[in-house]
């Protein structure tokens, strides 16, 4: 299927894509205050800027875009076009995710992914914030 969009009209969209403080973030920013979280946001001291950092009890949280990390659902699919700039653009995304997780461990951070479509529909939300929950706690 074609791009509706000019080469030059998606790429404008794609340039004006924020990497912090997106909708899925706030929501689990949101949901952790509201149960006496105390949190940082994009500690830029530790490997890979986490989402949110919970210092307390040393938790590192990734909030990913099923897109941009390359995650197995429908949100996570490739364009149609440009294959190979994607390919490679969401595999180096991996590769890093990968690597900052795995220094983050050694440093001896507990490292939560949470993925974009897990929070998505409200009854998969419950269930993530309650699986968030039991992980913190534990």
């Amino acid at each position: 299927m074609a791009d509706i969009f000019s080469s030059q009209k998606r790429s404008d969209i794609m340039s004006k894509i924020s990497g912090k403080n997106t909708k899925p973030e706030i929501l689990v920013r949101k949901f952790l205050f509201s149960q006496g979280f105390r949190y940082r946001i994009n500690v830029k001291t530790l490997p890979g800027k986490p989402d949110i950092v919970l210092p307390k009890y040393k938790i590192a949280i990734f909030v990913h875009g099923c897109f941009w990390h390359g995650h197995d659902c429908k949100k996570g699919r490739l364009p149609s076009s440009n294959i190979d700039f994607w390919k490679n653009k969401i595999l180096n995304n991996k590769l890093r995710d990968n690597e900052n997780q795995t220094q983050l461990t050694l440093l001896g951070w507990k490292v939560i992914v949470i993925w974009q479509c897990e929070i998505s529909k409200i009854h998969k939300k419950i269930e993530i914030f309650n699986k968030l929950l039991k992980d913190i706690r534990h």
